[in-house]
């Protein structure tokens, strides 16, 4: 059993905590009302949930609640292929400007009883142009609403059709429209809980919302009007509920996921990761009768990255820039550190297995050549003792540290300097550090978005441009390349882009991380994708 090989690091729980686990646990399932236990669903987000209204979903937590309460016009397959959900169809006219879709005519809302008729009614193009609406409304100041920047006009032509006209042609638009922001609400539900939505939602999904207790529990429950059904017609989803709970602690999760109270752990956390698995990212051969591994690409680049208006003259050098780059081996730390799951960053800051991906771009270990360039900008500068601070927070300290120790060899003096997540995130928008520790995780899956971060009109805080990189031959490139419909030529400038950034070596990227789920062995169903997006539809439990 897991619960008497885990070894005693992790059960460093006080009496008092175990106590309100199981209080917490016992009162989630009892708001189950009386379902048995191969019925519900059970994981825990260690992310508080900020809101349950798809306008704010913004933040992994968000998006994988929403993602079971609402649906949009079209989804994404875990090949990252874009297929129909709610539209049943579509055409792109007008030189890839005109996105027309029709509709499914039999998609319930959730019902309420705020509907008059059967306390539900099917959902009509003009309900996506309102929410396509409320969306721009910048009153509402939905952290969503540059998924329609291109857009320059939308509209329900009749109750089955919805037209989208863009500004100009973008290849990845159709992938933006997967987004938990574009997903239809309902007017008068909306419009009578106003804020408060965010804590009543009304969807079209396979679970319907049931209760939330904020920072304690929420509680989904089967929709059995969904729209939705498998390969042989029987109607999704199987399970008859969803059940989370919010343990802040990591380690916590994985005890609790270890003594069966929860069915799904996802990523891999230092507390637990030298508990589980072995050295070269395989499960240890004692967990193998209690759970399962599911292991694949995510298109999240891990990164360091430079604030280029910076006034420290090491962050203002480009050589020693490239001496950091240069200067650790990518392969070993993420054997040592993340027990071979990653993949070392040696491309460009473009994640492996997106088109635009180049293996020849970017920096791989060379301590000899980074000792030449440290020497050089030692000459050129006068500065015989270079330092720089890095800063982190506490989740990559041991990355930051093995950074450090790495660069220290070879003459350069790294200062790391931790601080809470929260202040990083804000020091880091507003251009308030020097060197920081980043990652950034697709929106969609286009390179374009990896891109977005260095185009000269993007400057944080007002866009995703932490660096404050500008490049003209880029900007011209990247605007370039909106107008590029052949996925060939359009993965040519993608690269040409991505080799600009690191010749100038704004960033180290780190490595290109992989999704990983542990489940218990009675869950089948559970999928996997590379936006690590949870879908519950097909999950199954056994008893």
């Amino acid at each position: 059993m897991l619960k008497q090989i885990l070894s005693y690091r992790l059960l460093f729980l006080s009496y008092v905590a175990i106590a309100f686990l199981a209080l917490l646990f016992s009162s989630c399932s009892s708001s189950i009302d009386s379902e048995k236990n191969h019925l519900v669903f059970r994981y825990n987000e260690h992310r508080n949930i900020s809101s349950l209204d798809p306008a704010f979903s913004k933040d992994l937590a968000d998006i994988w609640a929403t993602n079971q309460i609402f649906n949009g016009l079209v989804q994404m397959d875990d090949s990252l292929n874009v297929k129909p959900s709610i539209a049943k169809s579509w055409t792109i006219t007008d030189s890839a400007k005109t996105y027309t879709f029709k509709l499914k005519s039999e998609v319930y809302f959730h019902k309420h009883q705020l509907f008059k008729q059967d306390s539900t009614r099917t959902v009509k193009a003009q309900d996506f142009e309102y929410s396509f609406n409320r969306l721009k409304n910048k009153s509402l100041a939905s952290p969503g609403s540059w998924v329609l920047g291109k857009v320059d006009s939308f509209s329900a032509v009749n109750d089955s059709t919805f037209q989208i006209k863009l500004k100009q042609p973008f290849p990845a638009f159709l992938g933006l429209l997967t987004m938990k922001y574009c997903s239809v609400v309902p007017k008068e539900i909306v419009e009578f809980y106003g804020s408060d939505f965010r804590a009543n939602p009304i969807g079209t999904g396979p679970f319907k919302f049931k209760r939330w207790e904020e920072n304690i529990k929420l509680v989904l429950r089967r929709n059995s009007n969904y729209f939705e059904t498998d390969k042989q017609g029987k109607q999704l989803p199987y399970l008859e509920a969803v059940a989370v709970t919010f343990l802040p602690d990591k380690q916590s999760e994985f005890l609790q996921f270890a003594q069966d109270n929860i069915d799904f752990v996802s990523g891999l956390d230092a507390s637990y990761k030298d508990e589980i698995l072995t050295s070269k990212g395989k499960l240890k051969s004692k967990y193998a009768n209690d759970v399962n591994m599911i292991r694949g690409p995510y298109l999240n680049t891990e990164y360091l990255g430079f604030f280029m208006e910076s006034d420290v003259t090491e962050v203002q050098s480009q050589l020693l820039r490239q001496v950091i780059n240069l200067g650790f081996d990518r392969s070993k730390m993420i054997t040592y550190l993340r027990n071979g799951i990653g993949i070392a960053a040696t491309g460009g800051f473009i994640p492996k297995g997106l088109p635009g991906y180049s293996e020849n771009i970017g920096y791989y270990y060379n301590p000899e050549k980074a000792r030449k360039l440290l020497s050089t900008f030692e000459t050129s500068t006068g500065i015989s003792n270079p330092k720089i601070t890095l800063t982190t927070t506490s989740n990559y300290l041991n990355f930051c540290e093995y950074i450090q120790r790495e660069l220290q060899k070879i003459g350069l003096e790294i200062i790391v300097d931790v601080i809470p997540a929260s202040s990083l995130k804000d020091l880091k928008a507003n251009g308030q550090l020097d060197f920081f520790r980043a990652s950034w995780i697709a929106d969609y899956p286009d390179a374009e978005n990896y891109l977005s971060l260095y185009y000269s009109k993007n400057y944080a805080p007002n866009g995703p441009n932490y660096t404050h990189f500008n490049n003209e031959l880029f900007d011209e490139l990247y605007e370039q390349a909106f107008l590029e419909t052949d996925p060939e030529k359009r993965s040519y400038l993608y690269t040409k882009m991505d080799s600009l950034v690191m010749k100038s070596a704004p960033i180290v990227p780190l490595f290109y991380d992989e999704v990983v789920r542990f489940t218990r062995k009675n869950v089948r169903g559970l999928g996997i994708n590379a936006t690590n997006l949870l879908d519950l539809r097909l999950v199954r439990k056994t008893q």
